[in-house]
């Protein structure tokens, strides 16, 4: 059985030949040419497995052999022959990625002890190159699958966030529905809670966690009887005593569902204002969640510019003066300050857009 080729190449016919006949006995496939140029076509035509290469040729001496097989060929090993008095010139091919070197003169079973320890050096790397090879696919393999299943779970969260807007957007319109008073009020208190939250530089996740606060900010008006919450007149100090309470119901209904934690210390604060004087539990300025801080602001300007039972809605400018006017007391001034950075135009977009789309829905409806 022929064992791995060997490409011998020197320019002395009898060490050549002697090498070359040595391989051959023990069975090793074996081509000898006599210069570097010869060996580098016979390296383009055939694969080898080891270079066995003299080092002083003349012509294209074994350095530069050695450099050309090093670039083109890495994982062939290469054995060089040096003259006896050549020992320090061998060392340097060492240095220069020789796997190992043979003096002149040596003996049948020195040639081959090289050449075997060669050759299993060469084994060696290649299992270790296929393993790596192996590997780097698998963790390929895997990687695109974690990529498929993460896009999929993103996709999967993003349509189950979709399905929880919906059901909200559905609770708020049955509250809508029982307090007439404010109809739209809950989309619109959310349009401009998000765009002065925007305004402020605030990450998307965080808008959409207020926004959810804003969009529930009544959600315990649900509890609230409708003799009180639907009266046309003035409440007594009683019955407002319990509309106060909307606030704690509503945080109380939202606080032990996961997705809506946060958005539920919203509700609870929706009412609190900056100076202290709010409720339900008189929080001041820092105390009070930015997104409740924010959605004060919104959800003031909207009960100004709507229409209600006891007065017209007023102007957008007189809007904005008014809360200007509260900043520091009832309002946040860096909130303030964010809201009237914010054209008119806008604000008159977003409460068109909202109103049109409420239109729309009773029309369906």
């Amino acid at each position: 059985m022929i064992q791995e080729p060997i490409l011998v190449v020197d320019d002395e016919d009898s060490i050549r030949n002697l090498v070359s006949s040595a391989l051959q006995h023990s069975g090793y496939g074996c081509y000898a040419v006599r210069s570097g140029q010869e060996a580098m076509a016979a390296l383009e035509a055939d694969d080898y497995a080891l270079l066995l290469s003299g080092l002083a040729m003349e012509g294209m001496d074994g350095f530069a052999l050695l450099d050309y097989v090093r670039q083109r060929y890495p994982n062939m090993p290469v054995v060089m022959v040096a003259a006896n008095d050549d020992i320090a010139v061998a060392l340097a091919a060492i240095r220069s990625g020789a796997y190992d070197y043979l003096l002149k003169p040596f003996e049948h079973g020195q040639l081959l002890a090289a050449v075997h320890r060669a050759l299993e050096n060469r084994r060696l790397k290649m299992e270790n190159l296929a393993y790596q090879n192996k590997l780097e696919t698998l963790v390929s393999a895997r990687t695109e699958l974690l990529q498929k299943a993460n896009a999929d779970l993103q996709r999967a969260m993003v349509e189950l966030e979709r399905s929880y807007d919906i059901t909200l957007e559905a609770l708020g319109d049955a509250l809508d529905l029982k307090d007439a008073e404010t109809d739209g009020h809950s989309k619109r208190v959310t349009a401009f809670t998000m765009a002065i939250a925007r305004a402020m530089g605030l990450p998307s996740d965080r808008v959409r966690i207020i926004a959810r606060g804003a969009f529930l900010h009544d959600v315990g008006k649900m509890a609230i009887p409708d003799a009180i919450l639907r009266k046309p007149g003035r409440l007594t100090p009683a019955e407002q005593m319990v509309m106060r309470e909307h606030a704690v119901l509503g945080y109380r209904m939202l606080r032990k569902i996961p997705f809506l934690h946060e958005a539920a210390q919203i509700v609870y604060c929706h009412q609190e204002r900056y100076d202290g004087s709010g409720y339900p539990r008189g929080l001041k300025a820092g105390q009070i969640p930015l997104g409740a801080r924010i959605f004060a602001v919104a959800d003031t300007f909207d009960a100004i510019t709507s229409d209600r039972p006891y007065r017209a809605a007023q102007s957008i400018t007189s809007a904005r003066r008014e809360i200007q006017k509260h900043s520091a007391v009832q309002f946040d001034p860096e909130v303030v300050e964010t809201f009237l950075s914010i054209s008119e135009d806008l604000w008159e977009q977003l409460r068109e857009e909202i109103d049109a789309q409420s239109r729309a829905a009773r029309r369906k409806s």
